[in-house]
């Protein structure tokens, strides 16, 4: 079985039936999109190909980029491209294995395939009977290929799994962001494509030497050449040691798959498959990868303003999913002068510069695919999913527009804590000592709001357009802006804490504290009074939130 070679990859097609194509069909014009039935495996599937394409495939130059978008290679032609590498995606036999170990690990002890997955409960879980949520034995076996994508998908969010089991390059669950088209007609290829960066811009995006690769020495694939453990110190895996697109292959984790020449349903897919996978096997100690590796394709850094010069790190999947309060540092670049220091990720710093050539209905329809996994350590506590829309604009407009995006999510800051303030002092007499998880708040706040950011920032993006001179959200959409926010948090405070029967004695309370939000909300010198004055908002026009 062969990644490359073979028909295993599920896609649906635009007439809604589903079926499996060989990885070259991708270019397909009746394939709408990928078909996993996990979305986090969706999410590895795409990096994967993308992958491959960047490996054996990759553009040139804008010009070589702009046409294979346009007009998409022949089956043929990918197919001859990706026989260069083909040899690094075999899943079975005597050779080097697609993302496992070089060494057969014969005498390593066996798992469940089942603990491949991120959300699987652990030995110790599984142990103390404490598996509540995630019950075991759900999974027992896959087909190869899901088994495989299961691994790959371990290997590029690995978090922290013991002593001596390595976290991924980009640490434990990273946030990766991809660019997909939105259009009605877009094709499974369009959206891959959009992550394919030009080798001009992307030798000079890594700021390292870009040497011609090596497909066979470990320096691209690491698992083709013997495993660089990690037991002693000092033989950690640094940037400078291997070839810049292993950023989209590490491998932090020393794994063989156990095949079965026995057919049955993958409990993943449904298919009925052989062979099969229940087991494999695993070793502490594998690659370490420690230095400077921010630049990697799909994740989005940040670092301290104050101290530019240190490392940066990954975004990581957090508590509360992914809203539009991160989507700037999924979007923008900042430097410390603009009081952060951040950067997206390197497709979409790329799309960033591209986006400018494409045609007008497209470059309207460019779409932010952010994910990630919520990890705590080894314990995952959610996986989360969003689209947001990309907002094309001229890349010298960035510094200006990033100033813009940090009023409106900072408006939208300062609103979300006096509602937090104010429903916690209607619950509780002393609301500063009150203790619990008030997180509900914050994401009904922020899913609530989240239509009417993007409306702002898509009429941001057509002022950018039409008058790049003076990039400032116009008064009338600023306006609405600070209406649809105020209009919000009084009515999440109303659904909090008045929507229930409440206790005579507490009403006095809870209107006294409903009150208090109405007037900061209205007549706050800051920052409500502030960004009127701003933006020029016309306070002859209602704007008193009176219900």
């Amino acid at each position: 079985m062969n990644l490359l070679n073979d028909p295993w990859l599920p896609v649906i097609l635009i007439n809604g039936q589903q079926t499996n194509i060989r990885m070259a069909e991708i270019v397909r014009p009746d394939i709408q999109n990928l078909a996993f039935p996990r979305t986090d495996f969706q999410g590895a599937a795409y990096q994967l190909i993308i992958g491959v394409l960047q490996t054996a495939f990759a553009p040139e130059n804008e010009d070589d980029w702009l046409e294979r978008l346009q007009t998409p290679p022949s089956e043929d032609n990918l197919q001859q491209a990706f026989e260069q590498i083909a040899h690094a995606f075999n899943l079975a036999g005597d050779g080097p294995l697609f993302m496992q170990d070089f060494d057969s690990l014969e005498s390593a002890k066996s798992s469940s395939v089942a603990s491949l997955l991120i959300e699987a409960p652990g030995e110790n879980g599984i142990k103390l009977n404490t598996d509540f949520f995630v019950k075991r034995q759900i999974v027992q076996q896959m087909s190869l290929p899901m088994a495989a994508l299961a691994l790959f998908t371990l290997q590029i969010n690995a978090p922290s799994g013991g002593q001596g089991h390595r976290t991924g390059l980009r640490g434990g669950g990273p946030l990766s962001t991809l660019v997909l088209s939105n259009q009605t007609d877009a094709t499974l290829w369009s959206s891959l494509w959009l992550n394919v960066m030009c080798l001009s811009w992307l030798q000079q995006a890594i700021k390292n030497e870009w040497p011609e690769p090596d497909f066979t020495d470990g320096s691209v694939f690491p698992w083709l050449a013997a495993t660089r453990t990690s037991e002693k110190k000092g033989s950690a895996v640094l940037p400078i040691d291997v070839h810049p697109l292993q950023r989209y292959w590490a491998m932090p984790r020393r794994i063989r798959l156990i095949p079965e020449e026995r057919e049955g349903q993958c409990d993943l897919s449904g298919m009925v498959s052989k062979p099969l996978v229940s087991q494999y096997r695993s070793q502490n100690y594998g690659a370490n990868y420690e230095g400077d590796w921010y630049v990697h394709p799909f994740t989005p850094y940040r670092g301290d303003p104050k101290k530019p010069e240190n490392e940066r790190l990954s975004i990581k999947g957090q508590p509360g999913g992914i809203s539009y309060k991160h989507w700037d540092v999924l979007r923008l670049a900042a430097d410390s002068s603009s009081g952060a220091n951040q950067t997206p990720a390197l497709v979409v710093e790329h799309m960033h510069e591209m986006a400018y050539q494409l045609a007008d209905e497209l470059q309207d329809q460019l779409r932010l695919w952010a994910f990630a996994y919520d990890m705590d350590n080894m314990k995952p506590r959610g996986f989360y999913s969003n689209e947001m829309p990309f907002v094309a604009l001229p890349p010298a407009l960035e510094k200006a527009f990033f100033s813009e995006v940090k009023r409106l999510q900072g408006l939208a800051t300062d609103i979300l804590k006096q509602v937090r303030s104010q429903i916690k002092k209607a619950w509780f007499e002393r609301s500063e000592d009150a203790k619990g998880d008030f997180g509900f708040i914050d994401l009904t706040f922020w899913q609530r709001t989240e239509v009417h950011f993007f409306t702002a920032i898509s009429e941001l993006g057509k002022i950018a357009k039409a008058h790049p001179d003076y990039l400032q959200l116009s008064p009338e959409s600023a306006r609405r802006w600070l209406w649809s926010m105020q209009r919000s948090a009084l009515d999440i405070f109303d659904e909090t804490v008045l929507s229930s029967e409440p206790e005579p004695r507490k009403m006095k309370d809870k209107i006294q504290a409903r009150n208090e939000l109405k007037a900061w909300l209205n007549y706050s010198k800051k920052p409500i009074q502030q960004f009127k004055t701003d933006y020029q908002v016309d306070v002859t026009k209602p704007q008193e939130v009176n219900q």
